[in-house]
């Protein structure tokens, strides 16, 4: 049975304007740059410099129903205003939009584009240089379409087969693709085209000059690379009866090698970020000093052509449908464009205000450059500080890089949860990560301390920590296991 009700609902949407606000104030420089960019191509009442005067004002329309329920007249033509005019460059001579201070002579001076090889591709060109028939020549640059860029074949053989077989036609068997796969170990850099870690270590060491230490390193990756990578040295040297020092050279040798061919060829063109600082603190005087990048305080100001055509309709009498049409998208466009300066406005002083706070607060780490000195800080600190919300300070510090006497740092690394020390005041944990990594890079590296013991002597120094803990640092510091961290 439908029946037909009346429901009350409170919700809160944010507008369309507060949306775009919010992805504002989370660009970092560069993307803001670029969003300026698109913002000014997208909107022609949006121009960029300073301007002499703001003849506009967005509160003479808003109200203004001149338009909005105008009836239109039959005996008005759409000719009688036009609002091109206001756009024409007419009172500029001709002179002044022309140059000639160039001689014929001149060379266009471009700037020259690399043109790079890929990882693949020099691959196959260095299999030109091997003598192959069609089909081996098919199946090898098959092979290398299989590497992937980090220099490895992660497929077996039967599947390279049987894919060769289903989507290029090329009916082999595994012996021949072995064969063409000792080809492709041929090439460098060494040790590509292996299909694991022990392989590709044997074929780089396979290429390197036969010395007494090359020698016993490929037997042992052959032979005792099971031991090896846990790194019971004790076994080895029982195994092979020779000195440490013998083993030690020969470890260097193998850690020597590169376990990623791929990531080292030199024509890989891997995006490079470029970090431009957001902000620069300085200390003059004993005292900090915070500047906004002022690459993200443009000077913008609405167009002077569409303010002039806003007032010529406002006090023409004679008003048409397609004046009407033209003048809505003005209006649009004036108020789109107004918007958009005090978003950046305010996008300035939400950064600005934010980032102060966050100096202030870390202030002894700031003066000093000790990562010791970090206090305790989390996003709630500030937003109390500055009254804005959590998700607006978090939006600042997740994208944004701060320049320091001591290095360009990202914002986000500033925060941290606070644990209590043993006098019962709380400490920052990237000062106990600092600790612990201290106490790990003093250790004696031929007997690293377990967790259990790091955990002993960080309570020594006053952390009462937990083992569980100290493993969760030390995973976020990318260090290893005691085992993992040992050396002969």
């Amino acid at each position: 049975m439908l029946k037909q009700n009346l429901q009350f609902k409170l919700s809160q949407k944010l507008s369309p304007q507060q949306i775009q606000l919010m992805k504002l104030i989370q660009l970092p420089t560069l993307a803001f740059e670029q969003r300026l960019l698109e913002e000014m191509n997208e909107n022609p009442a949006l121009e960029s410099g300073k301007d002499e005067e703001e003849v506009y004002e967005k509160d003479e329309f808003d109200n203004n129903d001149e338009y909005d329920d105008y009836e239109g007249s039959d005996n008005i033509e759409a000719d009688d205003i036009n609002v091109d005019e206001y756009l024409s460059n007419d009172e500029i001579p001709d002179y002044k939009l022309q140059a000639n201070n160039f001689s014929d002579d001149d060379d266009d001076r471009e700037n020259p584009y690399a043109s790079p090889v890929s990882f693949h591709q020099d691959l196959i060109n260095q299999l030109n240089t091997f003598i192959l028939n069609d089909t081996d020549r098919e199946i090898a640059e098959f092979l290398v379409g299989s590497i992937d860029d980090m220099g490895y074949i992660r497929r077996t053989i039967q599947d390279i087969v049987d894919d060769m077989a289903f989507t290029q036609g090329i009916y082999t068997d595994e012996k021949n693709v072995e064969r063409i796969l000792h080809v492709i170990h041929e090439l460098e850099p060494s040790g590509v085209g292996a299909r694991d870690l022990q392989e590709c270590l044997l074929l780089q060491l396979k290429h390197k000059t036969p010395t007494e230490s090359v020698a016993l390193a490929i037997d042992i990756i052959e032979h005792q690379f099971d031991a090896f990578t846990k790194k019971h040295y004790d076994k080895l040297l029982q195994k092979y009866g020779v000195s440490q020092e013998q083993l030690k050279k020969t470890i260097h040798e193998i850690e020597k090698l590169n376990p990623k061919p791929g990531g080292s060829f030199t024509g890989n063109n891997k995006v490079t970020e470029n970090i431009i600082p957001d902000f620069a603190i300085r200390i003059t005087d004993g005292e900090l000093e915070l500047t906004l990048n002022g690459r993200n305080a443009p000077s913008l100001h609405v167009s002077k052509d569409y303010q002039e055509m806003m007032q010529t309709y406002k006090m023409s009498r004679d008003k048409s449908h397609s004046q009407k049409d033209a003048v809505q998208f003005i209006k649009q466009k004036l108020d789109s464009a107004k918007w958009f300066i005090d978003a950046i406005k305010q996008r300035q002083e939400t950064l600005y205000v934010t980032m102060n706070a966050i100096m202030h607060f870390q202030q002894e780490y700031f003066l000093d450059g000790e990562e010791t000195s970090m206090k305790p800080m989390i996003l709630k600190d500030i937003a109390d500080m500055v009254g804005l919300d959590i998700s607006t300070v978090s939006r600042v510090a997740n994208s944004k890089y701060v320049d320091t006497p001591y290095g360009t740092k990202l914002i986000k690394e500033f925060f941290s949860e606070a644990m209590k020390n043993d006098q019962g005041e709380d400490v920052s944990t990237l000062e106990i990560k600092k600790i612990l990594q201290n106490v790990i890079e003093a250790e004696d590296k031929h007997k690293p301390l377990p967790d259990d013991q790091l955990a002993d002597i960080l309570k020594e120094k006053g952390y009462p920590i937990a083992r569980r803990t100290i493993a969760k640092y030390r995973e976020q510091l990318d260090i290893p296991v005691a085992r993992m961290r040992k050396k002969i």
